[in-house]
């Protein structure tokens, strides 16, 4: 492989760069395993050394670059000597899962090595076991993740994904017949560029962070996770119409005035910006490492009392998103990372990284999982929690999973600032409560 085709994207060196001691940059997945045996785990834990081994994508590292081509970048390459046990680790037995995950979440990812990890925590009651793996942003978005992971699981028998076609040798020189185009194409990005980050601009402007969403960084973190049934959503999205996605963000919206109102805060005029990331890959589509991610935000109507009248906001402001596309507005503006020269990625993340707040103020995000059955060991998995990177200056983070039948919530936050996560978590299936009932009356 070139060095050049090693190179970082921007988005993923981005990520690379954004990162800092109190706020690790990896995404992870909890998922729960059913088993028979006490010893399943340990069988679980070997099974995955062993077969990470014959992943390329688990073998590779990221190094800063100095070379004149990729001056301030950085490349992907594998780790010739690597060795799989020291990705894997066995934990001691535990019955809450997620108490251990918060403590995992909290610790970056050693960035001298291959930028994964893989924790089993055998089940207390013996009758189950959960595995965290852990993956850095800079080396997979979601379902990049959610292949690196299905590579170490039981084989199944999946589609074979459509190969990229392959693009033709580049002279040193371009084609002069192709020169329209590409000033045509420069100028359109230019002008995409200037308008995302007017929208950016404007999204500061008047903003009245919610307290509770906000925190210093303490490295801290703390996880858990909620599970309600698909029926019950799909049932509220045959009601009022829209998509199982509005009904999922309403559920955050109403969970978050429930907690601000349990907790003493007032959610009067309280609209929190929310970050909708939009993957911009092709289903099954092969595709190398790096993120394919660009967003909407939206402002969550947590301060509507009437769950009907949230769903109905989250409604149209989802369907105004989708009418501008992933392309356009302030959601976008991971898209303006293609603009950055590497060095200004070494030079203006961090800063960028420490003023997330400005823009956003919560992250939703939605982790498409396949519908078929997934085994570890032979032990079926019955339950997945999506856990994505908390930004600085941020409290909370949400993402959302479906699987066989159930939506999985899974919820970071910064265990200083949100001692109270499982009020949360309980909060959502309440809300999914009341929705139903709402559309029932």
């Amino acid at each position: 492989m070139s060095f050049d085709s090693d190179l970082l994207a921007p988005l993923d060196l981005a990520f690379w760069n954004i990162e800092s001691p109190e706020h690790p940059m990896h995404l992870a997945a909890l998922g729960i395993f059913e088993t028979g045996s006490p010893a399943a785990a340990r069988h679980a834990a070997d099974l995955l050394a062993a077969r990470a081994a014959g992943v390329p994508g688990l073998r590779m590292r990221i190094r800063d670059s100095w070379q004149p081509s990729a001056f301030g970048g950085a490349v992907r390459e594998a780790v010739p000597d690597f060795e799989p046990l020291d990705h894997v680790r066995l934990h001691a037995p535990a019955a809450d899962f997620h108490a251990v995950a918060g403590a995992i979440m909290q610790r970056p990812l050693e960035r001298d090595r291959p930028l994964w990890e893989a924790h089993v925590v055998p089940g207390a009651e013996g009758t189950s076991f959960a595995v965290l793996f852990k993956f850095h942003h800079a080396l997979a978005d979601g379902l990049r993740a959610l292949t690196l992971a299905a590579a170490v699981l039981d084989p199944m028998d999946l589609p074979a994904p459509r190969p990229r076609p392959e693009e033709p040798a580049r002279g040193l020189l371009p084609d002069v017949r192709k020169l329209p185009g590409h000033v045509r194409g420069t100028f359109r990005d230019l002008g995409r560029a200037l308008d995302i980050g007017a929208c950016v601009a404007r999204a500061t402007w008047d903003v009245r962070s919610c307290a509770a969403l906000v925190s210093e960084p303490t490295g801290t973190r703390r996880v858990t996770g909620v599970a309600v049934e698909l029926d019950e959503i799909h049932t509220i999205r045959k009601s009022v119409g829209g998509t199982v996605n509005d009904v999922l963000i309403a559920v955050v919206a109403g969970a978050l005035r429930r907690w601000l109102d349990e907790r003493g805060d007032s959610s009067d005029g309280v609209s929190p910006r929310a970050l909708i990331p939009v993957s911009r890959r092709r289903p099954r589509t092969a595709h190398p490492q790096g993120n394919r991610l660009s967003g909407y935000l939206m402002r969550l109507p947590v301060d509507d009392p009437d769950p009907l009248a949230r769903l109905a906001a989250v409604r149209t402001a989802m369907d105004r998103n989708k009418d501008a596309g992933p392309h356009r507005g302030a959601g976008a503006v991971a898209l303006l990372a293609d603009h950055v020269p590497a060095l200004g990625h070494r030079l203006g993340m961090p800063v960028v990284g420490r003023a997330a707040r400005l823009l956003f103020d919560i992250l939703v995000t939605s982790v498409p999982l396949p519908g078929l059955g997934m085994k570890l060991g032979g032990c079926p998995l019955t339950e997945v929690y999506p856990l994505a990177p908390l930004a600085r200056g941020q409290a909370l983070a949400v993402a959302v999973s479906t699987f066989r039948g159930r939506v999985h919530y899974g919820l970071v936050a910064d265990a200083e600032a949100v001692p109270d996560l499982d009020v949360l978590a309980g909060a959502l299936t309440a809300e999914v409560a009341h929705l139903t009932a709402a559309c029932a009356s």
